[in-house]
């Protein structure tokens, strides 16, 4: 067989006319070792995601890794389901990131508010949630898949596909995965995640009358994300970051020294205002023009949808009208819907204690989460799930629900917490509707079996809810801590406690936020990203600033290469090692901080040399070079050519 996709799967046909990779329709891809392999990388990337995206705010689409992994596995533990045996892989893979991509938006919030979760309501909320999603999309399935086909390119289900069949290459892949994972792996032992014996963070600060700070954390998880996003985001973000430090900050740092001596900080009366420092300002008043970017950039994301939102509820109500395209019934589907509606007012009832809340409640995030999710679904096939705007749908949605709990008088704490635990239900079901879309596309482009890939996904989905639900509980003491010094920046969890509850106590600071949304409409009338400059301007600079190093490494591993064929081998090889960064980070890291957690181990406080910024300065140089010769040293290989 020809190792390579039909030219069809790009388009050229109707739907229902493609012919897929493979033809035969009685082959499985899902056996006992297939599913214990899917449900254990399920497991791995749900909570390598949680961490990741928790410390850095952004996510990696699991969908090519686990493709990569799965192809290995396969080989090993279950040859004789092949490419429809790995298909299913990266779909569980993918289903583990979803359901982690979208939690970690809303559940941390929960904590930042002053209240506690508890296992229960997050699995029940995540697994409605989920349950919900994949069944609207599955009901829509024949429109987005099948008569789409060609006219929606679902980016990253033809890069998976791709990989699937090539996965004869995958050796590399994993080789230079490993290679990522031991680096990771053997800084995060080093540093505060782990034993804590030397200092990863070079921190700068102007505390004269130019209050500036400049910090990068020598973090490889982070650095592998900004290889992966590339320069254009990475640079975006870190435009935010010297906005926020070297622009806001200062600025109200100048003003605020004018302050008279018995003048406090608005929220906080134990700080005298002409006292604060720069890590006291930003906490104080930057962050909150940065919500106010956040707000606005999603407000005008979801106002940009309206389109799209027109167009896929007109097609979906006419696609239902004709047959599903596939010979396999619907009735599983139906169960599966049925199955989240159900579990979303038995959550409820659970989570709010009140029948007329339960009932107002449920509704509106189902109403809500219905828009939303074909919206998902359909942008996944035109952007892929990466580029997904889950930010900016989930930010109107709980808005809309806020200004009806406001309106119903509900604005207690127990409210509040209510009422993000209504929004976790409707961000995972936006978050999975994109996953299982775009892992439904590759099963058509391969040639499996839709409700095998379905049924794959809700059990790689539920698995994920209970992993994440109960990564968030083991770090909840880390979460709970705020300001400079936090482990993990949290900005869409602290963006979503920020706005419910100033607006449900009105104690928001408004004036902030209005400077945050002109500036977000100033960037909108450039035509420049809104959502992605305003989280850079949210996160601390520490943060991107490693993002960009590793988009720099990029950059130099694209400008060193004398050819397109050895352009594409060294970067994909680059792709591969930082995704083995991303997954050694985010697992040791998550260990290690359970060690602490648990008094296993107890992390060491750096002292002389090893505490110093020049420490880290020879951290950071170490992992460079270490990331750099590895990628350098591929070769493109005489078939590759």
């Amino acid at each position: 067989m020809e190792k390579k996709l039909p030219k069809e799967a790009y388009g050229g046909v109707s739907g229902k006319d493609y012919v897929p990779y493979i033809t035969d329709k009685s082959k499985k891809g899902s056996n006992l070792a297939v599913m214990i392999i899917g449900i254990i990388l399920a497991a791995l990337f749900a909570a390598s995601t949680a961490y990741s995206g928790m410390k850095s705010g952004l996510t990696v689409a699991a969908g090519i890794p686990g493709a990569i992994i799965g192809s290995m596995l396969i080989g090993a533990f279950a040859r004789d389901k092949g490419i429809l045996g790995k298909n299913i892989i990266q779909g569980m893979s993918s289903g583990g990131e979803s359901i982690a991509s979208g939690m970690i938006y809303v559940l941390p919030a929960i904590i930042l508010i002053g209240s506690k979760i508890t296992f229960v309501e997050g699995v029940i909320v995540g697994v409605g949630g989920a349950l919900f999603g994949i069944g609207c999309l599955s009901l829509v399935y024949n429109y987005l898949i099948v008569e789409e086909h060609g006219k929606l390119m679902y980016p990253e289900s033809m890069a998976i596909s791709e990989t699937l069949v090539a996965s004869e290459g995958a050796g590399d892949a994993i080789k230079f995965m490993g290679i990522g994972f031991g680096i990771s792996g053997i800084i995060n032992v080093l540093t505060s995640s782990f034993l804590n014996v030397v200092n990863n963070t070079m921190t700068f600060v102007g505390s004269k009358f130019y209050k500036w700070k400049f910090s990068t954390e020598v973090n490889p998880l982070l650095l592998g994300i900004g290889f992966i996003v590339g320069l254009e985001v990475s640079l975006t973000m870190f435009a935010g970051s010297i906005l926020s430090n070297f622009g806001i900050a200062p600025l109200i740092g100048y003003f605020t020294d004018m302050a008279a001596n018995n003048m406090n900080s608005w929220n906080d009366a134990s700080i005298i205002i002409n006292q604060m420092d720069v890590n006291a300002i930003s906490g104080s008043y930057v962050k909150y023009i940065g919500a106010g970017m956040m707000l606005c950039g999603g407000i005008i994301g979801a106002l940009k949808l309206i389109p799209t939102i027109v167009v896929s509820i007109k097609e979906t109500l006419k696609a239902k009208s004709s047959n599903d395209g596939s010979t396999e019934g619907n009735s599983g589907e139906m169960i599966i819907l049925l199955g989240g509606v159900v579990i979303a007012f038995v959550a409820a009832f659970v989570i709010s204690g009140s029948i007329k809340m339960a009932i107002v409640g449920a509704i509106v995030s189902l109403i809500l989460s219905l828009l939303f999710v074909i919206v998902a679904g359909r942008l996944t096939g035109t952007i892929g799930t990466s580029n997904l705007p889950v930010s900016g749908m989930t930010i109107a949605s709980l808005v809309i629900l806020t200004l009806v709990f406001v309106i119903m008088g509900w604005t207690s704490l127990a409210d509040n917490k209510s009422l993000l635990l209504f929004a976790a239900f409707m961000v995972v079901a936006i978050s999975v509707a994109g996953g299982y879309s775009q892992s439904q596309k590759v099963t058509y482009i391969i040639g499996g079996s839709k409700k095998e890939m379905q049924n794959s996904f809700v059990i790689a989905s539920i698995v994920g809810v209970v992993v994440v639900t109960g990564t968030i509980m083991l770090l909840s003491s880390q979460l709970a801590i705020t300001g400079a010094d936090a482990p993990f920046a949290l900005p869409q969890a602290n963006l979503m406690s920020t706005l419910t509850s100033g607006i449900m106590s009105g104690n928001l600071p408004w004036p902030m936020i209005i400077v945050g949304v002109v500036i977000a409409l100033f960037l909108f009338f450039l035509n420049l990203p809104i959502m992605t400059i305003a989280i850079g301007f949210y996160l601390p600079i520490s943060t991107t600033s490693i993002i960009l190093v590793g988009a720099l490494i990029r950059l130099f591993v694209e400008k060193m290469c004398k050819s397109a064929e050895e352009k594409e081998v060294k970067v994909s090889n680059g792709i591969s090692l930082s995704s083995g960064l991303v997954a050694g980070g985010s697992i040791i890291g998550l260990i290690g901080i359970i060690l602490q957690v648990t008094g296993v181990i107890t992390p060491k406080t750096p002292t002389g040399f090893a505490a110093s910024n020049m420490m880290a300065v020879v951290l950071l140089i170490v992992l460079v070079i270490a990331t750099i010769i590895p990628i350098m040293g591929s070769k493109v290989k005489k078939n590759e050519k």
